[in-house]
């Protein structure tokens, strides 16, 4: 069953819950920790966004968000495409 629309948000700020596929672990080691960590750097430039605060975990991640030039869909598809890949 698909999962509910996310409200959108008047000041801009979400609690994002990104998780692995059946709750499959994501980050394996500190290095795939860190590269995902230079992409929420990296992409800040380009979306505009501000990270209050972040929570990486082995198989999910806690984001504390405001958007900014991008929309929230778009942050979080460069976001998993990156931690896909390993790279961006």
């Amino acid at each position: 069953m698909p999962r509910t629309a996310r409200k959108k948000s008047r000041s801009g700020i979400y609690h994002i819950i990104m998780r692995g596929i059946t709750r499959q672990t994501i980050f394996e080691d500190k290095e795939d920790c860190t590269q995902f960590l230079e992409a929420l750097k990296r992409y800040k430039e380009t979306s505009g966004y501000q990270v209050y605060a972040y929570c990486l975990m082995g198989n999910h991640v806690h984001l504390l968000m405001k958007i900014g030039i991008e929309p929230l869909e778009q942050v979080m598809r460069r976001l998993e495409d990156a931690n896909r890949d390993g790279s961006d």
